[in-house]
């Protein structure tokens, strides 16, 4: 299967949270493959630990594959060339977990048709080779949208299983900027249209998650005084009538990850050592990342029989 993770802003939680997702998934046993088509910055070997492409990697890149410069992108075994103590001690039970980078100083570049077929192909080796394949997306309505929504239209992609996941801070601003980026002009739905995918197809394949969310009830905000408290309660109100009538209330969110303290200073994966033996996160943001991993091939949460 593939999984598209889309954002309509920067900062939304969208690369760490499925970095996550993709490693929650390698550890039941998935092979997994992660897809860095964030054009404009392409640093998701940052999240996984991996420092030989932070920022890209110097030959073969997703840049350097698209654009007919080679034939076959670079790959990175995260297990094998990880720093991360706990990922380098791979569990027995675990499958792979592949990186795919972009290129070091690559940007964003527009797409043609020979661009699409290399797309196209790419995503249907991988969707043969991996369980699950995550395409992390460049933010807003980029050219990497385009590419992937051309490329799932495509005939040759018909049987393919996709998804898409569109991430979102819980705040105004981010609220109406996911909407947007689904439901208005030039969004997902309507580029979608017009590159050959059914309407109620696609939408039924997008699903919302709300990142950073900070919960009013929870100890971190028990030394607050009662104004605060009572402010941040109907602000939370006021978030969800807001996205209720934005099209993206809770029925069409696949997940919700807490407010985390140590991803607002490093963008991280977050382990089973991290909540019980240095209790540096918390068990609940574990929790939902291993609950939202499990919903995305649940096709109850995706309205399926």
């Amino acid at each position: 299967m593939l999984v598209f993770a889309a954002s309509d802003k920067g900062g939304t939680g969208r690369s760490v949270t499925s970095a996550n997702l993709a490693y929650q998934r390698a550890l039941t046993g998935d092979h997994v493959a992660y897809v860095d088509f964030d054009f404009g910055s392409p640093t998701a070997a940052a999240v996984f630990d991996v420092p030989s492409a932070l920022r890209g990697t110097e030959e073969r890149g997703l840049h350097s594959y698209l654009e007919g410069e080679v034939t076959e992108p670079a790959s990175i075994d995260i297990w094998r060339h990880t720093e991360h103590p706990v990922l380098r001690a791979r569990q027995n039970q675990s499958g792979r977990l592949v990186l795919y980078p972009g290129d070091a100083g690559g940007g964003e570049f527009a797409t043609g048709e020979e661009t699409l077929e290399r797309c196209i192909d790419l995503l249907l080796r991988l969707n043969s080779e991996f369980d699950l394949v995550m395409v992390d997306l460049s933010a807003g309505r980029s050219y990497a949208v385009d590419l992937v929504l051309a490329a799932t239209a495509h005939p040759q992609m018909r049987h393919v299983a996709y998804r898409w996941l569109v991430f979102h801070r819980w705040t105004r601003q981010h609220v109406i900027a996911a909407a947007g980026l689904v439901h208005k002009e030039n969004g997902i739905l309507r580029s979608g249209v017009d590159r050959g995918h059914d309407e109620e197809t696609l939408q039924g394949n997008i699903r919302f998650v709300r990142a950073a969310v900070p919960d009013p009830e929870s100890a971190m905000w028990a030394q607050g005084s009662p104004a605060q408290a009572a402010w941040m309660q109907s602000c939370n109100r006021a978030l969800r009538r807001l996205a209720s009538d934005q099209h993206i209330g809770d029925s069409v969110v696949l997940g919700t990850v807490p407010l985390e303290p140590i991803l607002q200073w490093r963008e991280q994966l977050i382990t089973e050592e991290d909540v019980l033996a240095t209790q540096i996160a918390n068990k609940e943001t574990l929790e939902s990342l291993e609950e939202i991993a499990r919903r995305l091939t649940d096709d109850a949460h995706w309205g399926l029989p």
